[in-house]
């Protein structure tokens, strides 16, 4: 006679917290103004002017548009400003940075304004594998959210979670 198996991680109060659910759904695209500039590295404010009039921006209609400039050239802020007022009727966001910083600012604005008084006094997992780009700093603003509330933090898997915080059991 054999015991019957239980499995005690699904009987459990444990909550699993998966940030990729929160990704927010939308193109990323990363616009490098290098090629405005005079030999990649000379901000010729009448040429940079023309070319972004020129510019159709409606093809970054509902995108998130991250503005760089991959050579060391010294581009100032308003050139950037300008830019964006291009964007704005079109792009869902525009940031001056790379992708990941993109990454980073959308999920900063998505876990500021989350509610996470439900997971009052649970022990929570955050899954660590994702198939979407979320980014580290994410990971560290979630534990900023989380650590107050909770009882305790783990990540990966329930099968195979790393401990990281346990509320003193005087709070």
């Amino acid at each position: 006679m054999s015991a019957e198996i239980v499995n005690r991680v699904s009987n459990s109060k444990l909550v699993t917290f998966n940030l990729e659910d929160y990704y927010p759904a939308g193109e990323r695209v990363l616009f490098d103004i290098k090629d405005w500039l005079l030999e990649g590295f000379v901000l010729r404010e009448g040429i940079f002017r023309e070319k972004a009039a020129e510019h159709d921006w409606s093809r970054y209609e509902n995108k998130y548009v991250a503005l760089t400039c991959t050579t060391d050239a010294i581009v100032p802020a308003w050139a950037y400003m300008l830019l964006a007022t291009y964007l704005q009727p079109y792009a869902k966001k525009s940031i001056t940075g790379s992708l990941d910083d993109m990454e980073t600012i959308l999920y900063t604005e998505v876990l500021q304004n989350m509610d996470v008084s439900a997971l009052k006094d649970k022990p929570v997992i955050v899954k660590g594998c994702s198939h979407k780009p979320v980014p580290d700093n994410a990971y560290l603003l979630l534990i900023e959210k989380l650590q107050p509330v909770v009882k305790s933090l783990m990540y990966g898997e329930a099968c195979s979670s790393v401990p990281l915080y346990k509320k003193p059991k005087n709070q």
